[in-house]
């Protein structure tokens, strides 16, 4: 299984996003705790894992610092300086 693009996850839902990093952290869980105890596993799957989480999370920091920004805005335009 190749790793999803960028562009693929942008068009999930903040939900989805959220669901996706709880499923991706456990799974990481998961596999370092076969590594720890010595079960087979295949060891590309923690770095696949790791950046797929690292995607997920700055979509949604993106998104969130997009809001933030977009509420400013707002704001400052109903409320002259």
């Amino acid at each position: 299984m190749s790793l999803p693009k960028f562009n693929n996850l942008i068009s999930l839902s903040n939900n989805e996003i959220a669901e996706q990093i709880l499923k991706t952290e456990n799974e990481i869980f998961n596999l370092r705790f076969k590594k720890a105890t010595r079960q087979t596993f295949k060891s590309h799957e923690i770095k696949k894992a790791k950046r797929i989480l690292a995607q997920l999370k700055t979509l949604l920091s993106m998104r969130i610092e997009e809001r933030e920004n977009n509420e400013e805005t707002v704001i400052n335009q109903l409320i002259p300086n």
